[in-house]
């Protein structure tokens, strides 16, 4: 009875073990959503790089397609603060044609100190440029013309030097059609962004 005692105690101690070593290793399987290195990502002489996407539907009745795409490049001046530029495309293919929108916009982005965390970072954001689209003057509109935006976003960083994006903004225009992530208005677009660390780091 003593050595049947001892076996199941040598038995249940076992068990236990198995089962912390093999929770442990599917923890270190599972894929990565986090990354504690947002203020690391943010520091001066950094660089970032990626784009933003909004506005990708279809409409199957009209037979309406539309795509914005963003792509960016900016430079952290000083930690928290970036300037950089953004390309603004866009495309519309719809049944009996095709427009498509072009447009440069310097921006100037913050992160704020305030309700920052190890792995997110909330941003304001001002964007002025150019833009324009291939749509025919018909009414008297300006087929080229400035664009403004101010835009609010928040980074999660899923890696060391990647977070994903989402922000909310206004942009104006008074070219013929939408340019840049949307039309002139509320706009909301989603974004990939990779922070590249200065030369000395």
């Amino acid at each position: 009875m003593k050595k049947l005692g001892i076996l199941s105690a040598f038995l249940l101690i076992f068990s236990f073990s198995a089962s912390a070593q093999i929770e442990e290793e599917i923890r270190e399987r599972r894929p990565q959503t986090t990354a504690p290195v947002a203020s690391d990502a943010v520091r001066e002489g950094n660089w970032i790089i990626g784009a933003s996407i909004a506005d990708i539907g279809m409409n199957f009745k009209s037979d309406f397609f539309t795509l914005n795409l963003n792509p960016r490049a900016g430079y952290f001046i000083s930690d928290n603060a970036a300037i950089g530029t953004e390309v603004q495309l866009g495309l519309d293919i719809y049944d009996g044609g095709e427009t498509f929108r072009y447009g440069l916009t310097p921006f100037v982005r913050y992160y704020f100190p305030e309700g920052a965390a190890p792995t997110h970072r909330w941003f304001g954001e001002a964007v002025a440029g150019i833009g324009g689209s291939s749509e025919e003057d018909s009414d008297g509109d300006a087929v080229f013309s400035g664009v403004f935006g101010l835009r609010a976003g928040y980074a999660h960083f899923v890696a060391q030097n990647v977070a994903l994006e989402a922000i909310l903004g206004y942009t104006r225009t008074s070219a013929d059609i939408s340019v840049g992530n949307g039309a002139s208005g509320l706009n909301l677009a989603l974004g990939l962004q990779v922070y590249l660390p200065a030369r000395n780091r």
